[in-house]
């Protein structure tokens, strides 16, 4: 990741959130309860909307993002523990999360399927998974475009997937998804999982 994307992170999304987008993004958060994981936690702009987690551990494997994350921490108002570590290579036992919430991350995961797979190992049965991100466009023009855009679009925004399946990704890796609401002609999905595993 370049010096200057973390920088510019926060400014580039802030028309958004001031949006429906900001409504969306802060009731996934905000419905995160007791032991939580957050997934590619970045600049921490999830952590003032927790309010009923007992505890929110936040993976980021940027230490640029991580360092602006730790001003966000003084916000908070549950603890907040950061990690930077990888989605794909979690450092948590088995079973030991309640909830696992990941927003506008899986678009950049080099390994998308091995980082699921840790999330099932790591969230408890019958952990809530949630999930913000930007996805592959149903219709077809829409997506034609994204595809011609992809490669400009991930070398400018630091391996940035515009077109990523996010959902068949979440379906095929086990975790059950029980609802879906989307936002912006389906660019945004606003996702509930389970983790059903025994």
């Amino acid at each position: 990741m370049t010096s200057w994307f973390p920088t510019l992170y926060d400014l580039a999304m802030k028309p958004l959130e001031t949006t429906r987008f900001k409504q969306l993004r802060t009731e996934l958060v905000r419905s995160a309860r007791g032991q939580v994981l957050e997934i590619g936690s970045g600049t921490g702009v999830n952590f003032p909307y927790y309010h009923n987690a007992e505890k929110v551990t936040a993976v980021e494997p940027n230490p640029l993002m991580s360092k602006r994350a730790f001003k966000r921490m003084k916000s908070t108002s549950v603890p907040v523990e950061l990690h930077e570590t990888t989605a794909e290579s979690l450092p948590f036992a088995d079973n030991t999360f309640d909830t696992v919430i990941a927003t506008l991350v899986f678009c950049t995961i080099p390994d998308p399927m091995k980082a699921l797979a840790e999330i099932r190992r790591v969230s408890k049965p019958g952990a809530d998974v949630l999930f913000f991100e930007h996805v592959q466009m149903k219709q077809p023009i829409l997506r034609k475009t994204q595809e011609f855009l992809n490669p400009f679009w991930k070398r400018v925004c630091d391996g940035c997937n515009l077109n990523r399946d996010t959902l068949s990704l979440i379906q095929r890796s086990g975790i059950e998804v029980k609802s879906v609401e989307s936002l912006y002609a389906t660019l945004f999905l606003s996702i509930h999982s389970v983790n059903t595993k025994h």
